[in-house]
């Protein structure tokens, strides 16, 4: 620890809790005294995530059981 109280969080602990430049964390203390650290993030946003809402309005509850139903 430096003394101004900063720490480096080793690669493999950054890698497993996905933290970047700029990361927030939470360092949270447990009943036993033990001392954890959390990413207060999510880890990444999963592949279809990234798509949520591209595809635009799409078709009502109605339309799609008229397609399913064959009716024009």
């Amino acid at each position: 620890m430096t003394e101004d109280g900063k720490i480096t969080i080793p690669e493999p602990i950054r890698q497993h809790l996905g933290l970047q430049p700029g990361s927030k964390i939470d360092f949270r203390q447990l009943q036993s005294g033990e001392v954890v650290l959390v990413a207060n993030e999510p880890k990444s946003e999963s592949f279809f995530a990234k798509f949520l809402g591209h595809a635009g309005p799409g078709m009502s509850t109605d339309e799609v059981m008229a397609m399913t139903r064959g009716e024009d």
